[in-house]
């Protein structure tokens, strides 16, 4: 199941990847890449995990859980779909399904880590961090 819902940030990224280089490991590891340079913007530190899909943290506790979602769809070397970031969604809501079939680990968010970022700060750290990742160095 994939769940979207009040107080996540949802971004569908369309790209040309043929004119970037049809690679769609590099592409996805650029998007995890994007989503943890801008969680580290609010002082969270997002991290990925072998075998796993998504962005992790490390709760307060010492358990990880999953911060942010990824779900990609190409076709002609186009990327549909993107990324989920939970800013203060209702946790509540992911208790019936099991994101990305990972079972032993909860689900976090922004607010619940104590950070106070709005929505339009969230998107600004996007924002700011996109070109980092997705243009090519000149």
């Amino acid at each position: 199941y994939t769940y979207h819902g009040p107080g996540q940030r949802v971004g569908y990224v369309m790209l040309d990847l043929q004119r970037r280089g049809p690679d769609l490991r590099r592409y996805v590891w650029r998007l995890e890449e994007w989503v943890i340079r801008a969680l580290a913007r609010f002082g969270v530190e997002g991290e990925r995990r072998a075998g796993r899909v998504g962005i992790w943290v490390a709760r307060p506790d010492g358990r990880e859980a999953k911060i942010a979602a990824i779900g990609v769809r190409v076709r002609r070397w186009v990327s549909y779909h993107g990324v989920a970031i939970n800013l203060a969604p209702d946790l509540e809501h992911f208790a019936g399904i099991v994101p990305c079939g990972i079972s032993d680990f909860g689900v976090t968010s922004l607010a619940e880590l104590g950070s106070g970022a709005t929505m339009q700060e969230l998107d600004a750290a996007l924002m700011a961090t996109f070109e980092q990742v997705f243009l090519p160095s000149t």
